[in-house]
C-alpha cells in the first residue's frame, strides 16, 4: 500500500505540472562568484550582490547559506532576495565575510551552487608617528622595518628617500621585499644617510598610506670590515603553488663586499624560457606554473669572503576538476543505480554526495552506498527521486556537479512497441517473434496462439526477455500469436500473424572452372524459391562485393528474374579466385561458391643475377616465377648494354633452355662491356613478362681483335701527311687504355714509321716534316691497342701527302652582260695536275662598284668547268670580277680584274587593255603597246603564256607585235598571261585572264584595265563575257 500511495503521489505531481508546460529539474544558468569588496574610509554605500539564477519547471525557489548556515532575510535585515540574487547592504567586515552558497529547489529536488567567498579589502593608517634613528657603520648591512598597518587585501611597498618624489631604486645593493615591506641595504655607504619612509598601497582599494620616517645615521666609531653574506630575505621551506598561477621567490643578503645572488634547481633541471630571474632585485618569477616546475630551488649569495644559500620546495597543487560526471537517469522501481563521479586534483580529492542539498541518509547505509566517488543505490523506490550532487574537494577547493534521478512505476504498455503485424518464416528454419512492452516493475509474459494458451516444447520457447522462438518451423506453425504482459499495475497484450514460406534453394551445383587468359565464361546461379517473395542476387569475388559498372567492366549480369548468372569477359590472371553468389529473400539467404582457375603466361622469373664473367661469357642464374597454372616449358635470356637500342636476345649454352633450367652461360659477348641481363619464361599459353634486370656487370678485358675501318688520308698543309680512319666504337675496344698505332712509309720503301694516338675517339693523325715532298704517294695502315696488347693492322692503303697551292692564275678571263640581272664569266682552264699539285676547281670573286673587294661574294666551281653565270645582280650596274684556282692545299694567285655593266632593267609596266575574241577554234588576242621608262630597256617582244588551269605548266608563244592568234580546242577553259621582254630580261606580267569554254561559234571578251577598274570587278567582267556567248 505504501508503494501504491507513492506512485499515486508521483502521478498527481506530474499531472499538476503537465498543464503549464514541460517539466524541468532545476539547473543553474548563473552561479555566484567570489567578491573582494574595496572598503574606502568614510564610504557610506556598502552593498554587494551575489547572482544566482536557475531554470526549471515548476520555477525554482531560492535559499542562501553563509558558512553552511541558512540566511533568513527579514524586514529591516541587511539581507534581501531579488529573484535568486542575494543583496547585502551596509556591509560589516566582521559579520559578512565568509563562504556563500545558493540553493535552487522545485518539485524535482534541490541543487546547491558552487561556493563564493566575500572578502572586504581595506587599509588603515599607521598608528605611530615617530621612529627612532637606526645607527650603522659604513660597510655594514641594515634592515629598515616597514610594519604595515591593519589591512585586508594584497599590498605593494615602496620607500621614499628624504622627500617625495625621490624613491629608493632597487639594485644589487638595495632591495624592497614585497612580502614584508622591509627595506634591505646590503652595504651602507655615506650617500645612504637620510630619512626613509615606507609607502603601503592596497592593490584592491588603490589607497596608499605613508609610515613615519626612519632616520638612518652613520656611526663615527669606525668602518665595518668585510664579512661573508648573511641571507636576510628568504622563502619558506615549502611553497604550495596553484596550477597556472605565477609564483615569485625573494632572496637577498647583506654582506661586504655586496653579495651576488644566483638561482638553481637542485635536481639539475634547467629553467624554462618563461622563468624570469631578476638578479638586480633578487626575485625569481615563474609564470603559468605547471607540474614540471615543481621541485627544490636554491638561492645562493656569495662574495669574496664566503658563500651562503637557502633552499625551498615549490609544491604543485590543483583544485578539483571534474573528468567524469553523473548524468540524469530514469530507472524503474526496484532497479539498481550506479553513478560514478571522477575529478583530477593535487592532492587527490575526496568525494561526498548530496541529495536535494543535504547529505545522504546514513540510516540507509545498507541500501545507499557512496564509495570514493561511486554512488550505488539498491532496490530503488519512489522516495529516492530527487536532485543529487557529487562534491569533489581537497584543501585547495571544491566543485559540484548535478544529476537527476527519476524512478518510474507503470502498468504494461505496448503503444510504443507493438508486435509486428506480420512475421515471415522459412519452412524448416527458426523464427523469433519479439515482445517488448513498457512496464515497471518487470512482470510476467505469456503467449497465445489463436485463442489457446501456447505451451512450450523442444521447438517452442519463451525467452527470458519475453520473446517467442520457434525452431524447425512447419506449415502448421502459421497463425495469429498474442503476447500478454502483467504486473501489479495492470495487463496488456499485442498480436501479430506468422506466415510460413517455401525455402530458397540454389539448383546450380558448386563447381570448379579451369580457363585461359582472354576467354569469356559464365558463372551460373539458378534458384528455386517461393514465388511470392522477391529475390536479390549479390556476387562476391574473394569475399569482396562486386560492383557491376565501369570499374568492373569485365563483369556483366546475364541471368533472368530467377537466375543470377554473370559473365566474365576477357578474363585475366587477377580474376582467378573464389566467386560466391548470395541469394536473399525476406525470410532467408543462401549462397554457392565457384573456384575459378585462370591459366596464363608465366609470371616474371625472380632473383636474376650474374654469377661469373669472362672476356666473352657470363654465367646467369634465376629462379622461376609463378607458373599461372601452366608448367613453364622454356626460358629466354636477353641482354642490354649502353650501346644497344633496347633488349636483344643472346646466344646461350645450352642453346635451348628448358623449363627446369635455372642457369645458363651467355656467349659471344664483347670484352670490357657493361651488361644487364633479364629472363623470360614461356608456357603453352605464351611468353610472360621479363624478370627485373640483373645488376650491371662488365666482361673482362682482352687484346682487341678489330681493325679500324676506312683507313684513308691526303690533303692537309704544306709538308704534311694526313692519315684518317673511322674510330672504333667503345663496345669493340675490349678494355681500358685504348688507342691507335699509325704506320706509314713512302711508296716502295721497306721500313715503316709508327706513331701512337692515345685518344680512343681520334679519327686522324697528321705527320709533319719539311722533307715530305708534295703530293707524294705513301702506304699507310692502322691498328688498335689497349692495356692487354695490340690488335692486327688494317690492310695497307696508298694515300698522297699534302700538295702545293696552284702557282698560276687562270688566263683569258672574259665577261659578258647577259641581262639586267645576269653576267657570264669564261676563262681558259689550267692543266689539271702535275707531280706537285692538282686543280680541283675555280673560285670567282665579284663585287659592285660601290663595294670594297674585301666584301666580295664568292662562287666556287668543281672540276674543269670554264664558265659561271652570275645571277641576281642589279640592272644598269657595274661589277668587278677576279678568278683563281684552288686545291686541297689552298687557293692560287688571282687573275686580272675584269668588269661588266648589266643591261637596263626590263619594262616594269605590264600589258593592259587585253581584248580577245574567238572564232571557231581560234582565239585572237590584242593589247596595248608597253613603253619602257627612261631607265628601262626598250621592249623587243612579248611572251604569251596559256594553260588549261592555274596550276598546270603553261605553253609559251613569243611575238614582236601587240596581237596574236592562237589555235585552241573550243571545249576547255584557258588561263592566259602576257609579259613584255627586252635585252634586260622579262618584264612584269599581266593579270591572269580566263577565256571560258566556247558554247557557240563566236565569243568576245576583254581583260579589265587594272589602272581603271578595281580588282573586285574582274569577276563581274568575266561573267559578262560568258553571258554574251
Amino acid at each position: 500500500m505504501e508503494l501504491l500511495w507513492k506512485l499515486i503521489l508521483l502521478l498527481s505531481v506530474v499531472k499538476s505540472g503537465a498543464g503549464s508546460g514541460v517539466l524541468l529539474r532545476p539547473m543553474f544558468t548563473k552561479q555566484p562568484g567570489s567578491v573582494v569588496f574595496p572598503l574606502q574610509p568614510g564610504e557610506n554605500r556598502r552593498e554587494v550582490v551575489f547572482s544566482c539564477e536557475a531554470q526549471g519547471h515548476p520555477p525554482p525557489s531560492y535559499r542562501w547559506k553563509l558558512n553552511d548556515s541558512f540566511i533568513t532575510p527579514r524586514p529591516g535585515s541587511h539581507y534581501s532576495l531579488m529573484g535568486g540574487n542575494l543583496h547585502i547592504s551596509h556591509l560589516n567586515k566582521e559579520e559578512d565575510v565568509g563562504i556563500y552558497q545558493c540553493l535552487a529547489s522545485n518539485s524535482f529536488g534541490t541543487v546547491v551552487s558552487r561556493e563564493a567567498s566575500l572578502h572586504i579589502a581595506y587599509l588603515e593608517n599607521f598608528k605611530t608617528q615617530r621612529r627612532s634613528p637606526v645607527r650603522v657603520r659604513e660597510g655594514q648591512g641594515v634592515v629598515l622595518l616597514c610594519g604595515p598597518p591593519p589591512h585586508s587585501g594584497d599590498l605593494t611597498f615602496t620607500w621614499i628617500f628624504n622627500a617625495h618624489p625621490t624613491f629608493v631604486i632597487q639594485d644589487t645593493r638595495r632591495f624592497v621585499s614585497q612580502k614584508t615591506g622591509n627595506l634591505y641595504i646590503a652595504k651602507v655607504e655615506p650617500s645612504d644617510v637620510g630619512n626613509y619612509t615606507c609607502v603601503v598601497t592596497n592593490t584592491v582599494t588603490k589607497s596608499s598610506v605613508q609610515g613615519p620616517p626612519t632616520p638612518l645615521v652613520l656611526r663615527v666609531d669606525g668602518v665595518m670590515g668585510q664579512y661573508e653574506p648573511k641571507i636576510e630575505v628568504q622563502f619558506p621551506e615549502v611553497v604550495p603553488v596553484a596550477r597556472s598561477t605565477t609564483v615569485k621567490l625573494e632572496c637577498f643578503a647583506l654582506g661586504n663586499p655586496v653579495p651576488t645572488i644566483s638561482w638553481r634547481r637542485v635536481d639539475g633541471a634547467s629553467f624554462g624560457r618563461k622563468t624570469d630571474i631578476n638578479k638586480a632585485s633578487g626575485v625569481l618569477e615563474i609564470p603559468y606554473f605547471q607540474q614540471e616546475d615543481a621541485g627544490i630551488y636554491e638561492c645562493v649569495a656569495e662574495n669574496s669572503r664566503g658563500r651562503n644559500s637557502v633552499k625551498g620546495k615549490l609544491s604543485f597543487y590543483a583544485a578539483p576538476h571534474l573528468t567524469e560526471k553523473p548524468k540524469d537517469i530514469q530507472k524503474i522501481i526496484d532497479d539498481t543505480l550506479v553513478w560514478e563521479c571522477k575529478a583530477s586534483a593535487k592532492p587527490k580529492p575526496s568525494y561526498r554526495w548530496l541529495k536535494n542539498g543535504e547529505p545522504l541518509d546514513h540510516m540507509e547505509q545498507d541500501r545507499i552506498q557512496p564509495n570514493n566517488g561511486v554512488l550505488m543505490i539498491n532496490s530503488l523506490n519512489l522516495a529516492d527521486i530527487g536532485m543529487y550532487q557529487c562534491v569533489a574537494e581537497n584543501k585547495h577547493g571544491r566543485i559540484f556537479t548535478n544529476a537527476e534521478l527519476r524512478v518510474v512505476a507503470i502498468a504494461p504498455d505496448f503503444s510504443q512497441n507493438l508486435l509486428k503485424a506480420q512475421t515471415l518464416a522459412r519452412q524448416g528454419g527458426d523464427v523469433l517473434i519479439e515482445c517488448k512492452p513498457k512496464m515497471s516493475p518487470r512482470g510476467v509474459i505469456s503467449w497465445r496462439k489463436g485463442k489457446e494458451a501456447l505451451r512450450e516444447s523442444h521447438r517452442v520457447t519463451v525467452l527470458d526477455n519475453g520473446s517467442l522462438r520457434i525452431a524447425n518451423v512447419t506449415k502448421l506453425d502459421a497463425g495469429l500469436y498474442t503476447c500478454v504482459a502483467r504486473n501489479q499495475f495492470g495487463v496488456a497484450s499485442s498480436a501479430g500473424s506468422l506466415m510460413v514460406k517455401e525455402p530458397t534453394i540454389i539448383t546450380s551445383p558448386a563447381g570448379h572452372l579451369d580457363v585461359t587468359v582472354g576467354e569469356s565464361i559464365v558463372l551460373p546461379c539458378q534458384v528455386s524459391h517461393d514465388s511470392t517473395l522477391d529475390l536479390r542476387f549479390t556476387w562476391f569475388f574473394n569475399e569482396q562485393l562486386i560492383h557491376f559498372g565501369s570499374h568492373w567492366a569485365y563483369f556483366e549480369k546475364v541471368g533472368g528474374r530467377s537466375a543470377g548468372d554473370i559473365m566474365i569477359r576477357n578474363i585475366q590472371l587477377r580474376h582467378a579466385g573464389k566467386y560466391t553468389c548470395a541469394v536473399q529473400t525476406k525470410i532467408d539467404s543462401v549462397s554457392i561458391a565457384t573456384d575459378v582457375v585462370v591459366r596464363g603466361p608465366p609470371g616474371p622469373p625472380v632473383y636474376c643475377q650474374v654469377t661469373e664473367m669472362t672476356e666473352t661469357t657470363a654465367s646467369v642464374s634465376w629462379e622461376p616465377g609463378t607458373e599461372n597454372h601452366s608448367p613453364i616449358l622454356s626460358y629466354t635470356i636477353q641482354a642490354r648494354t649502353p650501346f644497344f637500342l633496347g633488349w636483344q636476345a643472346v646466344t646461350t649454352v645450352p642453346e635451348v633452355l628448358g623449363g627446369k633450367q635455372m642457369s645458363a652461360t651467355v656467349i659471344d659477348l664483347s670484352p670490357w662491356v657493361e651488361y644487364e641481363f633479364r629472363v623470360l619464361a614461356t608456357n603453352t599459353v605464351g611468353a610472360g613478362e621479363p624478370s627485373q634486370p640483373s645488376k650491371k656487370a662488365r666482361t673482362k678485358e682482352t687484346v682487341p681483335r678489330v681493325t679500324p675501318a676506312r683507313v684513308n688520308g691526303g690533303g692537309g698543309g704544306r709538308s704534311e701527311l694526313v692519315i684518317t680512319w673511322e674510330p672504333v666504337p667503345e663496345e669493340l675496344q675490349s678494355g681500358p687504355g685504348f688507342g691507335y698505332v699509325v704506320a706509314f712509309r713512302p711508296l716502295s720503301s721497306q721500313g715503316w714509321m709508327q706513331a701512337a694516338v692515345t685518344s680512343p675517339d681520334a679519327s686522324r693523325y697528321v705527320f709533319k716534316n719539311e722533307s715530305i715532298p708534295p703530293f707524294s704517294p705513301y702506304q699507310v695502315k692502322v691498328r688498335v691497342y689497349n692495356n692487354k696488347g695490340e690488335g692486327p693492322f688494317s690492310p695497307v692503303t696508298t694515300i698522297y701527302s699534302a700538295e702545293e697551292e696552284p702557282s698560276r692564275a687562270p688566263g683569258r678571263l672574259r665577261v659578258r652582260s647577259v641581262s639586267a640581272s645576269e653576267v657570264e664569266v669564261t676563262w681558259k682552264p689550267l692543266a689539271w695536275s702535275n707531280n706537285r699539285r692538282r686543280i680541283l676547281g675555280y673560285e670567282l670573286q665579284y663585287w659592285g662598284e660601290r663595294q670594297k673587294p674585301d666584301a666580295a661574294s664568292v662562287i666556287r666551281t668543281v672540276g674543269d668547268k670554264t664558265s659561271i653565270l652570275i645571277r641576281d645582280l642589279e640592272g644598269s650596274s657595274t661589277y668587278y670580277m677576279t678568278l683563281r684556282a684552288y686545291n686541297s692545299a689552298g687557293v692560287g694567285p688571282q687573275s686580272i680584274i675584269v668588269n661588266a655593266t648589266t643591261k637596263k632593267p626590263p619594262p616594269s609596266q605590264a600589258p593592259v587593255k587585253i581584248m580577245w575574241n574567238t572564232s571557231n577554234s581560234k582565239v585572237i588576242l590584242k593589247w596595248d603597246q608597253v613603253h619602257a621608262l627612261e631607265n628601262e630597256s626598250e621592249v623587243t617582244g612579248y611572251k604569251v603564256m596559256y594553260s588549261q588551269d592555274k596550276h598546270s605548266r603553261p605553253s609559251v608563244v613569243e611575238t614582236n607585235t601587240t596581237s596574236l592568234e592562237l589555235s585552241l580546242p573550243v571545249n576547255q577553259d584557258y588561263v592566259i598571261q602576257i609579259k613584255p621582254f627586252s635585252e634586260g630580261g622579262e618584264g612584269s606580267s599581266s593579270r591572269q585572264i580566263t577565256i571560258p569554254k566556247i558554247a557557240g561559234s563566236m565569243a568576245v571578251g576583254a581583260a579589265p584595265d587594272f589602272s581603271a577598274f578595281p580588282l573586285v570587278n574582274l569577276a563581274a567582267l568575266i561573267l559578262t563575257a560568258r553571258t554574251t556567248l
